[in-house]
């Protein structure tokens, strides 16, 4: 009868992600000749090699690769099975692994970080940044337990939490023509050449369809990484942008810009949270977003006037 231990299976998971026993021994936090023993006996008991050793590389065979897929969903619910006995006793400890998009994460977490760590001491966040794509797909196969992102997104499979609106001002380089205005339409900016970011960033496909229902065009030969680039890049003259509200709040000192809002209804986008249905740390979850809407709201940050150079 094969006796196959859990153990096992994550010493081979763990091979199986860093291709290397010395790597693979200190994530498992044991020694190299422990975990080399266990993937043999673990090869033993299965009767089919499942690694191609080469000095402490290690490559997958066929067999390995399939039992190292059908690995990651027993321990996933393994892991699942215990978070639910631990966050029944107290669902505000432990970690919480949250993804933010790139262009939210690093304008958002200054409001909320120290308030969530203050009310919830024992709650460990650990953040990461994905695109949109990635994101969900990282919430989808456990790798993330949330994800905080502009909402509408595919929700298959998913609860989706709205959290605050984030309107959008417009960054213009110092002295351009539309910086004399207190307030701008979205047709003030017919004719203008528009900096995006590049493909897979939600905002550039938010920026094209607020600038869509004008004659705006983007700039064919730059595509920016980040905001920070995008800002720097209309300081320099070479276009105009739309910044989200929290970027326009954190805005890198010395970089000249001229920053003036949209006339009511100005144009917005909608930020949310979402995890998995099946999610064993729902009521964590549903906590901590309550909360973030709380302090999105208190702070009114993103709603301040702007209108300076």
């Amino acid at each position: 009868m094969i006796d196959l231990k859990l153990q096992m299976l994550r010493y081979l998971v763990a091979l199986a992600e860093t291709r290397h026993f010395g790597r693979a021994a200190r994530r498992c936090f044991v020694s190299q000749p422990t975990l080399s023993t266990q993937i043999r006996k673990l090869e033993t008991q299965l009767g089919v090699p499942l690694i191609e050793r080469r000095g402490r590389q290690a490559i997958l065979t066929d067999a390995g690769e399939e039992i190292v897929r059908r690995a990651r969903g027993v321990l996933e619910e393994i892991d699942q099975i215990i978070e639910i006995a631990r966050y029944e006793q107290d669902p505000m400890v432990g970690r919480l692994r949250i993804g933010l998009i790139p262009t939210l994460g690093p304008y958002l977490l200054p409001h909320i970080l120290s308030e969530l760590r203050g009310r919830y001491p024992r709650l460990q966040l650990l953040l990461a940044e994905r695109q949109t794509d990635p994101l969900l797909a990282d919430v989808r196969n456990g790798k993330l337990d949330a994800g905080i992102l502009a909402l509408p997104v595919d929700a298959d499979g998913l609860e989706v939490q709205a959290l605050f609106a984030e309107p959008f001002f417009v960054a213009l380089p110092p002295g351009h023509r539309l910086a004399k205005h207190g307030a701008l339409s979205i047709e003030d900016l017919d004719g203008e050449e528009l900096l995006l970011l590049e493909d897979g960033h939600c905002l550039r496909d938010q920026a094209l369809e607020v600038c869509g229902r004008v004659n705006a065009h983007e700039r064919q030969d730059f595509r920016a990484t980040s905001l920070e680039t995008l800002r720097q890049m209309v300081a320099a003259g070479v276009g105009v942008t739309l910044l989200p509200a929290l970027a326009v709040e954190t805005a890198v000192p010395n970089t000249r810009l001229a920053v003036r809002p949209f006339k009511k209804p100005a144009p917005s986008r909608s930020i949310g949270a979402v995890w998995r249905k099946s999610s064993a740390r729902k009521t964590t979850l549903e906590t901590v977003a309550a909360v973030i809407k709380e302090i999105m709201q208190a702070s009114g940050a993103g709603t301040r006037k702007w209108g300076h150079s």
